[in-house]
């Protein structure tokens, strides 16, 4: 009876995180296309973004979500891309609205992306960090995950950590964890800023520019309202993502997430003393990691 029990109980366990966890990785059951181009498509498992000097294009998710992994599959737009700007980020709405952002701001030819991230929380944003990529980010599909806990937010690109970001929200420091949020996607014209400043603009002749994103997995908290907060928080087999194995880093991502930070990262908003008028943000003297 005792070894049928066990079995049981193992069985149980098995079940409720298979269903967390093996999620159908397949744009057109989790994604619509929401604006843009009429070039822009969901095939299957397959996202095509559009840009020409008419219009870019974006996606959203179906359903809105507390906590959990975010995760996809991004090739972005090859040759001189420069102006161009490729985003996967959460958001919920409103002026107050969560948002946790990757920005991929395109180059000419020949020169870097720069990987670019920021975080928001009840409307108030000013936390970038940068990064130049370490590999060709239009060659292939790499993996872009944002993992979202009561804990932390983090960044990774093909299961390496490149930032975190703590909660400490009870030293009166914001955290994004009262609203539901989407994941979103999209391709659009930022040359008034994105690369170097805005000098170099957008060279339509190689309009269009396409990018493509596939395998978007969610393997999340599903938001249902005011409710959620507590239900999403939970640490239980359920929310695997507030397993203490995800409150913090282990010390191989530990050693991994330094070293992406000492050589690629080119700016950070806690090193900007000029921006602040050398008052710092407050979770720039905290530890993150």
């Amino acid at each position: 009876m005792a070894t049928f029990r066990s079995f049981s109980i193992a069985f149980l366990v098995f079940v409720i995180v298979s269903n967390h966890i093996v999620v159908d990785a397949n744009v057109s059951k989790n994604m619509v296309i929401n604006w843009g181009h009429s070039q822009s498509k969901i095939i299957g498992d397959n996202l095509q973004l559009v840009l020409d000097n008419s219009t870019g294009s974006g996606a959203k998710s179906k359903r809105s979500f507390l906590f959990g992994s975010f995760e996809a599959r991004i090739k972005l737009v090859p040759g001189n891309s420069a102006g161009v700007v490729t985003a996967y980020y959460l958001s919920s709405t409103g002026t107050a609205h969560d948002e946790i952002d990757y920005e991929f701001l395109g180059n000419v030819t020949g020169q870097p992306y720069t990987i670019h991230t920021n975080i928001f929380a009840k409307g108030v944003g000013n936390r970038e960090q940068q990064f130049r990529v370490w590999f060709d980010p239009t060659a292939d599909f790499h993996n872009y995950t944002i993992h979202w806990n009561p804990n932390a937010v983090v960044w990774y690109i093909d299961g390496t950590p490149i930032r975190v970001f703590r909660n400490y929200e009870k030293q009166g420091i914001a955290f994004p964890n009262k609203q539901g949020m989407r994941i979103y996607t999209s391709l659009w014209n930022a040359d008034d800023w994105a690369t170097q400043g805005g000098r170099v603009k957008t060279n339509w002749t190689n309009a269009p520019f396409i990018a493509g994103l596939r395998q978007f997995r969610p393997r999340a908290c599903y938001w249902n309202g005011v409710p959620s907060i507590t239900q999403c928080a939970t640490k239980s087999l359920a929310n695997w993502w507030n397993s203490p194995a995800y409150a913090r880093l282990s010390p191989p991502q530990l050693a991994k997430l330094n070293e992406i930070q000492r050589k690629y990262k080119i700016y950070d908003y806690c090193k900007d003393t000029m921006r602040f008028n050398g008052k710092m943000p407050p979770e720039c003297y905290k530890a993150q990691y």
